[in-house]
């Protein structure tokens, strides 16, 4: 099973990679060229479980493995649905996930106290509340320019993991779990969890600062995006117009959370209506099941980090056949369906049968 889900997962996220960019050369949409990168780093690091599954771990496949997918792939996949939501108020929880993330990288040092980190946690920290601040301010000026902040992010970081996954030392034993021969990205393992706890503080800071607001983005976003496009039922009205008054907004802003959850549960069966009806926005039922695509990846990647690595392949390919699924059935993604860089149509072209967000 640790050879063969590896494998079927790499399959499946570099062809989804491959649609992704055949649709990006067609359409130009910018979404789907970072959520190509994204599953290409999925495909990469899946790929990387597979190959040592037959032939072992050496330090090349590890830096691989531990680079694509410890590190890039949520946040790349999460920058793809930032930018695909930018016109929408969705860059306040960016910002509020982006400075949790720096405050928990922050944390987490201070805990566990990870030889080689020096001043990285800080300056993470640092960085984290200036993309926040810069982020909040433009989303609430309704710019939508605010996931440029967050791909600067989201591109400073992939920089600087790919310069330190390639040049930091790394002592054998790797960080293998010798029960399940998987890889652990050894965050909060505990002692003798896994066979090593080898790479850099800089470094390992870098996952829980790309991975907390990637995973946030991509779940969360995902559901946001559902009830944006669902009929919707305001049990809990609000409002995050800027022209409000200053103590109206704040209000308006912390209630916001609570609204939109209650909001969204009363609005679902109005929406099932509509999907046996074939009224249903095709977007609602794909970023349901993004959605879920990325919390079973988040709940497999978390508990990677405390070292029980079990599920952990079973996770990924669970969650990239979910994430494969959504995009399939997303009209704004996948207008058409055809074999990539040919005009040979498996589909014909579809357009949407529900009406515009409401």
């Amino acid at each position: 099973m640790f050879t063969l889900l590896p494998a079927l997962t790499a399959a499946l996220a570099l062809v989804m990679a491959i649609a992704l960019i055949d649709q990006w050369r067609e359409r130009r949409q910018p979404f789907q060229l970072v959520w190509a990168i994204g599953m290409a780093f999925f495909g990469i690091a899946s790929g990387c479980e597979a190959i040592a599954a037959v032939a072992g771990w050496n330090e090349a496949l590890y830096r691989t493995w531990y680079l694509t997918g410890a590190v890039l792939t949520a946040g790349w996949l999460g920058l793809g649905t930032a930018v695909l939501l930018a016109k929408t108020r969705f860059g306040y929880a960016i910002a509020l996930s982006i400075f949790l993330a720096g405050l928990f990288t922050l944390l987490t040092q201070r805990r566990f106290n990870y030889e080689g980190a020096g001043s990285t946690p800080i300056l993470y920290f640092i960085g984290a509340g200036l993309l926040a601040l810069a982020i909040g301010v433009e989303t609430y000026f309704q710019n939508e320019r605010w996931p440029i902040f967050m791909a600067i992010g989201v591109v400073g970081a992939s920089v600087l993991a790919l310069v330190l996954a390639a040049t930091a030392p790394l002592v054998q034993p790797f960080s293998i779990d010798p029960t399940t021969g998987q890889p652990s990205a050894d965050l909060f393992n505990a002692a003798g969890a896994v066979a090593g706890t080898n790479l850099p503080g800089s470094l390992r800071l870098l996952t829980p600062f790309l991975n907390i607001t990637g995973g946030f983005s991509l779940a969360f976003g995902a559901l946001f995006s559902a009830y944006v496009f669902m009929p919707k039922r305001r049990v809990l009205p609000y409002t995050l117009d800027p022209n409000q008054k200053g103590d109206h907004f704040l209000f308006n802003l912390l209630i916001a959370p609570v609204a939109l959850t209650v909001n969204f549960f009363a609005s679902l069966p109005g929406a099932v209506r509509d999907l046996a009806l074939g009224r249903l926005h095709s977007r609602v039922p794909a970023t349901l099941l993004i959605a879920a695509g990325g919390f079973v990846a988040s709940a497999g990647d978390s508990l990677n980090r405390f070292g029980i690595t079990g599920p952990f392949a079973v996770a990924k390919f669970v969650a990239v056949a979910l994430l494969l699924g959504g995009f399939l059935v997303s009209i704004e993604a996948f207008r058409e369906i055809r074999i990539p860089f040919t005009r040979i149509r498996l589909a014909g072209l579809r357009r949407e049968a529900g009406p515009e967000p409401t």
